[in-house]
């Protein structure tokens, strides 16, 4: 592909990576919530979850795709579940200022790695991008192997920062607090953010 509608391809998926929405809100939350922990899993859920609807479009499933609608509405569901249980998590996590390090590295990366995916593939954003918005930028019909290629390696060197700043500048955030009530707060707040990412995305399945 010429590097002018790659660009603009690249820059168009930026734009949508770094507003503001369910994933991104996911994002903070955990980094806020729990640190570091099974972080480099939970961004790969993201980038994953990505490049299947990313794979769907351009192969001209996205057709298909709206033939099973139960399915994705399956899968819509299963991500706001996984995000009302962190939110869960996190509003009843003990909290000791002292113990942040220690707390973190109980996170499993698998859960994290399939809450991150699940919430990708039901996520309206990332949907509406892919099957609706990426089309008018790019034609699918001109998606050769090659380009195929070319654009999954933007979707992926684009992504995997932003997701991966957000995760380190939360995490960056939660240790300026060093009291168990400021902790707490902030658990709580959290919790609220994500539970309501549930609620957002349910509410437009």
């Amino acid at each position: 592909m010429d590097f002018a509608p790659l660009l603009l391809f690249a820059g168009v998926y930026f734009a949508a990576v770094a507003s503001p929405g369910p994933g991104l809100a996911a994002v903070v939350a955990r980094g806020l919530g729990q640190g570091l922990a099974a972080g480099p899993a939970f961004v790969a859920g993201f980038v994953v979850g990505d490049l299947i609807w990313f794979t769907v479009a351009a192969t001209g499933l996205g057709v298909l795709a709206r033939s099973f609608e139960m399915l994705f509405l399956a899968i819509n569901y299963a991500g706001c579940a996984y995000l009302l249980y962190m939110a869960w998590r996190i509003w009843t996590a003990p909290v000791k200022a002292a113990q942040i390090e220690a707390s973190v590295t109980k996170v499993c990366a698998w859960p994290s790695f399939l809450g991150a995916l699940s919430l990708t593939l039901g996520n309206p954003k990332v949907i509406v991008f892919f099957l609706s918005i990426m089309p008018l930028v790019i034609d699918p019909k001109a998606i050769t192997p090659l380009v195929f290629v070319e654009m999954a390696a933007v979707i992926v060197l684009v992504i995997t920062p932003v997701m991966a700043g957000v995760l380190l500048l939360a995490d960056r955030a939660r240790r300026v607090f060093t009291s168990e009530t400021a902790l707490r707060r902030i658990n709580r707040a959290t919790a609220g953010v994500m539970a309501g990412a549930a609620v957002l995305i349910a509410a437009r399945g």
